[in-house]
């Protein structure tokens, strides 16, 4: 089993990362992470090359990407919540999924041949809730052909780091493990 983690998070060692290992740890088989802010990703121009031709015109760090989400009989979408939603750098990154979304609605075509299981993991400890980006993430598991399995939360992190709630660690590697098993009887 090959698992995508799109890593929202800038911050290495935070915790998102707390919970990406906790779901690591419960899924088998390969667990490979892209971070967003390193991956040399360019929002999407809205030129509409993709609505007539098939991927992006953008040549970028983002070819890399469809081809890892491609082969990915998972993806998990991590992000630290920022005013509830997912980063900015998470969000450039989705912005680029336009191509997948115009195959489907504009030509009748799937960009994503196969489909996939999908998952969200989220951190954060503001007022705001996890709604809007959990929301904005099952968006951009269905333009990837992903069946969304679930999400697992750490939402004190004002108050306590990801990587000591114990309930939010157990609840990623749950997660982890029901994707495992859900790619199994695929």
């Amino acid at each position: 089993m090959y698992t995508l983690v799109l890593n929202g998070s800038m911050r290495r060692g935070g915790d998102t990362d707390a919970l990406v290992a906790a779901f690591a740890r419960g899924v088998e088989g390969e667990c490979e992470t892209v971070r967003a802010c390193e991956a040399g990703i360019a929002p999407c121009q809205d030129c509409r090359w993709c609505w007539e031709k098939r991927g992006c015109r953008v040549r970028d760090g983002m070819q890399e990407v469809y081809e890892k989400m491609a082969r990915a009989d998972c993806v998990v979408i991590a992000s630290p919540l920022y005013f509830s939603q997912l980063t900015g750098p998470l969000l450039t990154l989705g912005s680029r999924l336009q191509c997948a979304y115009t195959a489907k609605s504009f030509r009748g075509e799937r960009f994503f041949a196969e489909e996939r299981l999908g998952a969200v993991l989220l951190a954060g400890g503001g007022d705001g809730g996890p709604e809007p980006a959990e929301k904005t993430a099952k968006t951009l598991l269905r333009c990837m052909r992903a069946k969304w399995v679930g999400t697992a939360a750490s939402l004190k992190t004002n108050r306590l780091p990801a990587a000591r709630d114990r309930a939010a660690l157990d609840a990623a590697e749950a997660l982890g493990r029901r994707a495992a098993q859900e790619c199994g009887r695929r």
